[in-house]
């Protein structure tokens, strides 16, 4: 083991979102000693491969969306080039590269020590970094806070790995022709909306009848209904046994191997992208989380209270890699909360975020939001008997000047 090389009174691991909030409340309103150690780009999944580029990309297909609605307003828009997706990559890329020089300068401003490397816990208040020069040094912390997030799943099939996941989503530099998407949850839903209205033959792959599953049903029904009028492929009850290189066709183009409700021996499909969405794992796996005594649940989060206890004292955690209300906002304001609670006094001895009623937007063609409980959810809590439901549905007056076989639904219910 590397001798002390820093010591300090907060050690933040991991600066995404909620990490960076977290560290920055606490040395930059508190003056609290703070390092912060990440090993991939600054600003986490949100910034890099999450909603920031994400929501970019969605407005790329909405505006696509809107450019064939036109017409019914009597609009006459000639298209004199295809959508130029490569241009448009690299200026989202460059927005994003903006964004991770703006949390670098706000760290500095706030007076917080970053470090570039990988952190594993060594005690419940040490910490090996192993630097980008294959140098290591260890730090002493008198708190330390686990934020680092976590990545997507792919599944072990033969060939699996020849399809990429959101991540490598924003890694493309074409346009797919056909894509496969499997999943069934939001980002599955969000990335096939943006393919299909960007110009992809658009193939969902989903292992039950309806996909948001989470939601309410009317969410679910709505949604789907939605997007098979618009001309997505839903494959039902689907599952996947192999995907293999089209070498007859060449290039980026793949054998996606599958069945589905319409095809239960079995079916083959030549597509040149197959993206999985098929949930995300803790970032956690050379984390020394044993060295610590950190307990976890069956699914690798790690476990943590209202507070962002861990059973460790003076070891927190927040975000993703806990596995609890998986949003940007909420992460952001749950490290304001326990920076609040562990370096501004007495006043705030109590401060924790309020997990309960935490909205939430999935960026399908059209967008969902939610906030509360499902009508299920409500029923198994507080009985049928007790709960009132008020539902409409209704053709927003956007849609006046369409044909009827051209216009989306609008859909509430309290």
């Amino acid at each position: 083991m590397a001798p002390i090389s820093k010591e300090c009174d907060f050690l933040v691991i991991g600066i995404g979102s909620g990490g960076l909030a977290c560290a920055r409340r606490a040395s930059g309103q508190w003056g609290a000693k703070t390092i912060a150690i990440e090993s991939g780009r600054l600003g986490g999944t949100c910034v890099n491969v999450g909603c920031v580029p994400k929501k970019i990309t969605w407005n790329a297909a909405a505006i696509a969306e809107t450019l064939h609605e036109s017409k019914s307003y009597g609009f006459n828009i000639k298209e004199t080039a295809p959508f130029d997706f490569k241009t448009f990559k690299h200026k989202r890329d460059e927005y994003v590269r903006r964004l991770n020089d703006i949390y670098a300068r706000n760290l500095k401003n706030d007076k917080v020590e970053y470090i570039h490397g990988r952190a594993s816990l060594l005690s419940k208040n040490e910490v090996e970094v192993r630097l980008e020069n294959g140098s290591k040094e260890t730090i002493r912390a008198k708190k330390i806070l686990l934020a680092t997030g976590g990545h997507p799943n792919i599944p072990k099939i033969e060939g699996a790995e020849l399809g990429i996941t959101s991540d490598g989503f924003f890694d493309l530099e074409t346009l797919p022709k056909r894509v496969a998407l499997v999943g069934a949850g939001y980002i599955a839903v969000e990335m096939a909306g943006m393919f299909h209205h960007l110009g992809s033959e658009t193939h969902l792959f989903i292992r039950h009848e309806t996909f948001l599953r989470p939601f309410d049903p009317m969410i679910q029904e709505t949604i789907v209904k939605e997007y098979e009028r618009q001309g997505i492929h839903i494959h039902r009850n689907s599952s996947q046994s192999k995907v293999e290189k089209h070498f007859e066709k060449g290039g980026d183009w793949l054998k996606f191997h599958y069945k589905d409700k319409s095809n239960p021996d079995g079916a083959v499909m030549d597509i040149d992208c197959l993206l999985w969405a098929i949930g995300r794992s803790p970032e956690v796996e050379d984390l020394g989380l044993d060295a610590a005594g950190i307990k976890q649940d069956e699914k690798g989060h790690i476990i943590a209270d209202d507070y962002q206890n861990t059973n460790v004292e003076n070891i927190y955690s927040l975000g993703d890699v806990c596995g609890k209300m998986e949003l940007t906002p909420v992460a952001i304001a749950a490290g304001r909360q326990l920076g609040n609670r562990l370096f501004g006094g007495p006043e705030f001895k109590n401060a924790k975020l309020d997990y309960t009623n935490i909205p939430s937007v999935v960026f399908a063609h059209p967008e969902v939001g939610s906030i509360g409980l499902s009508e299920p959810d409500a029923i198994e809590k507080y009985g049928k008997e007790n709960i009132k439901v008020y539902k409409t549905n209704f053709t927003a007056m956007y849609y006046a000047m369409m044909p009827t076989e051209a216009k989306a639904p609008t859909s509430y219910k309290l």
